[in-house]
């Protein structure tokens, strides 16, 4: 492959190709995978008892400071696959029994992605778990091949989104993109077994310090689609990463009474089909290892 590249909202008009990484992603145009496993770290509806097919690609068009996944975000690394390989990824993971096959952080390679899905019966779900800074016509390339779109919220304001993440635009790119997930999918389907099979699953990041940005996510969530047709994940599992000197605000987890607060507004205010998390959830066991399982 070989393009110049506008594919996410910061259309750097690099030249993308098979053995260049370029643009803000520092990524080529093959997608490079760095651990392709069961992972039962997501909401109920995806985790299910069998785990979630869950694919790791390395890169991001965002530049989170408080990102969990730095070792893997900031950099191009893990194995490069071409696209043959990367379906035979998808099938290996069905054939495991997994409940679905989840793309993390998966919009910096959507042509390759796209291509791999393209013709290609897997018979459970796929999901699109992305940052939810992406571009509608790139969304639009993947309509009929992605059945579970699960975007982060991260910011409904300016100012945030342009200290943490470089990205003062985030609130209005992201609002658009999810209406287009939702353009496609309608309203979420869940089967006799409590899984979700089609639909959006937003998820918003509770961050110290930001409780009216989390209250906008909440609002959007609740006003933007009709009552029922949407789920929305409130997550408290903030975990202070290393390299936050400059951020003093962000050096602590979120405390239990912007928790307990958020999900009592929730309650009341927010979508009636989601999830909250507990205080506990704040730890970084559930951040897997990079060592290449089921790609090396």
């Amino acid at each position: 492959m070989d393009y110049i590249c506008s594919d996410c909202p910061r259309r750097c008009a690099v030249r993308r190709s098979d053995d260049t990484a370029a643009g803000f992603c520092r990524s080529g145009a093959l997608p490079t995978v760095v651990r392709a496993a069961p992972h039962f770290g997501e909401e109920p509806c995806i985790s299910g008892s069998r785990g979630s097919g869950a694919v790791f690609f390395s890169g991001c068009n965002l530049r989170c400071v408080f990102c969990q996944n730095r070792e893997i975000s900031r950099v191009s690394v893990g194995k490069t696959l071409g696209i043959t390989e990367l379906r035979d990824v998808f099938l290996r993971l069905r054939d495991q029994g997994v409940h679905n096959i989840n793309l993390v952080t998966p919009t910096h390679f959507s042509r390759a992605i796209a291509a791999a899905l393209d013709g290609l019966e897997l018979g459970i779900p796929v999901v699109w778990n992305s940052s939810g800074y992406e571009s509608v016509e790139t969304l639009r390339r993947l309509e009929g091949l992605v059945q579970i779109y699960m975007p982060d919220l991260k910011y409904l304001r300016a100012e945030p989104a342009r200290r943490y993440s470089l990205a003062p635009d985030y609130p209005e790119v992201a609002q658009a993109a999810i209406r287009e997930m939702f353009r496609q999918r309608g309203p979420f389907e869940m089967d006799g077994e409590g899984l979700l099979r089609s639909g959006v699953l937003i998820r918003h990041l509770i961050l110290p310090g930001q409780d009216l940005n989390s209250m906008d996510a909440i609002d959007f969530a609740a006003e933007a689609f009709p009552e029922g047709s949407v789920l929305f994940s409130l997550m408290s599992q903030y975990t202070p990463m290393p390299g936050l000197e400059a951020y003093p605000e962000l050096q602590q987890p979120v405390d239990k009474e912007l928790n307990d607060r958020l999900c009592s507004y929730m309650a009341r205010y927010g979508p009636a089909d989601g999830y909250w998390q507990e205080g506990s959830a704040a730890t970084a066991d559930m951040i897997p290892a990079w060592d290449g399982t089921g790609v090396s």
